[in-house]
């Protein structure tokens, strides 16, 4: 069952390849329904998990190929994969719902890649082989460029080159941190190592920390390893936003809690206070950023890398409740702002423009789209009885029990992100309506379809956040037990 989420969206690529360039209504209802029937598969390993086991590893296939019984094809999931590899599916369904009237040329190649895109992205989360982890990990760079390179807006090739330069480069120590420990250690079943690295020497420990944790922060992406995510962000087309905030940033946090952590624990250990600084910098820097930005989309991009400062805070806490924390931002983060990258998108196609300062008072023409900004504004900055608030409390506390400077030096993130998100809303949705808003049409019944689902989920994890916090209670034990 495992294998076929992770392979379905690239095994129905195929047929893709064989349909004739006019037929473009029949990409976007394959692509649909194939994006929609791997939402299915994912929730039907989510009706089969077993909850009282969920740190343990379950759906699990392993295949030797080729006689390679070092190097075999290695799947399963624990809680941490499942819920984000919901979060995936869920994600490229709408991506693809949305670039129905977005997407105007090469539709054939789009829809390609987005279902490429999301093999890759699966892979990376149900790996238990850390060869075929890396193998992903870069495989989901080259979809990601394409789709920034060729659908993306007037610097998009820039842009571009600059994700695929910084995430590469962050890989190569990680790949040679792979091979010695295969040289050392004779294999790269993740479970396997998982009993034999956290006894290492210290020494040893560190370096193979820093040669893997270097990918992660550029992916997260933290201070000072966050440049190339401006520009991604503001070059992608709308559904590359959204899948590079809500899924791929997420990769780097995951991978910190499945290889980082576990494998080398002494090594986090002595940099997890580096880890803090940086993650408490990237929650001032990154709101301060976003407060200065003209660009909507640019705004929303810095507030990414604020977002996910919390979610590294808590992992660094090294307690279970900021690491439950950080798993809730992360999931938190993926639908907040996935939503209003959505927003920015829809008002960019209706006026062509993401100046903040070309918008006044919408409000009076487009209520529902307002409706839904202010929303997803107020869910992003951590409204209690919203999604952002659980994760960002939790984190905070977990940051605070780990270290009280920590905790205090996280707050003011908070009053920031409250400064330039209400800011944005009173710009851009209050105010006298600008003769240019004043031809734009509301939301459409496919885009309140979109946004109305995230903010169900949004509103669920505010409310009543125990069945999310259940997938990762007992990692999250685990993960401190290795610690200690």
């Amino acid at each position: 069952m495992l294998s076929l989420v992770i392979f379905f969206p690239l095994v129905a690529a195929i047929p893709l390849f064989f349909f004739r360039p006019e037929w473009r209504r029949t990409y976007w209802v394959y692509g649909t329904f194939v994006t929609l029937l791997e939402l299915l598969f994912s929730i039907a390993l989510l009706m089969g998990f077993d909850f009282s086991r969920t740190a343990e590893f379950q759906f699990v296939e392993r295949y030797v190929f080729f006689g390679l019984q070092n190097a075999p094809y290695y799947v399963g999931i624990d809680g941490l994969a499942l819920i984000l590899i919901l979060l995936t599916t869920f994600l490229t369904f709408l991506g693809i719902v949305s670039s129905y009237n977005y997407i105007k040329e090469k539709v054939q190649a789009y829809v390609i890649t987005m279902l490429l895109l999301e093999t890759a992205m699966i892979g990376v989360f149900a790996s238990l082989n850390v060869i075929q982890f890396f193998i992903f990990w870069e495989a989901q760079l080259i979809p990601m460029f394409v789709l920034i390179a060729l659908w993306g807006h007037e610097n998009r090739v820039y842009a571009a080159f600059k994700f695929l330069i910084y995430t590469a480069v962050g890989s190569v120590p990680m790949l040679a941190a792979i091979i010695w420990i295969y040289l050392n250690y004779g294999t790269f079943d993740y479970p396997t190592l998982l009993q034999t690295l956290p006894k290492a020497a210290v020494d040893i420990q560190k370096l193979l920390f820093l040669a893997f944790s270097v990918g992660f922060m550029i992916k997260v992406p933290m201070f000072p390893f966050h440049t190339w995510l401006p520009d991604a962000h503001v070059e992608a087309p709308t559904a590359g936003s959204v899948i590079l905030a809500g899924i791929l940033l997420k990769m780097g946090t995951f991978g910190f809690l499945r290889y980082s952590l576990p494998l080398f624990p002494d090594g986090f250990e002595a940099y997890r206070g580096l880890i803090a600084i940086l993650a408490i910098i990237g929650i001032i820097y990154g709101g301060l950023m976003a407060w200065v930005q003209s660009d909507m989309k640019k705004l929303v991009a810095y507030s990414s890398v604020a977002h996910m400062g919390f979610a590294m805070l808590g992992i660094a806490s090294g307690n279970p409740i900021g690491i439950q924390g950080a798993v809730l931002v992360m999931i938190s983060h993926g639908l907040t702002t996935g939503a209003l990258f959505f927003l920015v998108g829809m008002l960019y196609e209706r006026r062509h423009t993401r100046l903040i300062r070309d918008y006044s008072g919408i409000a009076n023409r487009v209520p529902n789209l307002s409706t839904f900004f202010v929303f997803m504004a107020l869910a992003s900055i951590g409204l209690p009885g919203l999604s952002g608030f659980v994760g960002e409390f939790l984190t905070m506390i977990g940051a605070y029990k780990a270290n009280p400077v920590w905790g205090y030096l996280a707050v003011p993130g908070v009053v920031v992100a409250a400064i330039y998100m209400l800011s944005l809303v009173k710009r851009v949705v209050f105010g006298q309506l600008d003769p240019e808003s004043a031809k734009m049409p509301d939301v459409s019944f496919r885009e309140a379809l979109i946004l109305v689902s995230l903010a169900i989920f949004v509103i669920w994890i505010g409310v009543y956040p125990m069945p999310f916090l259940s997938f990762t209670d007992k990692v999250a034990g685990i993960l401190v037990n290795l610690l200690h």
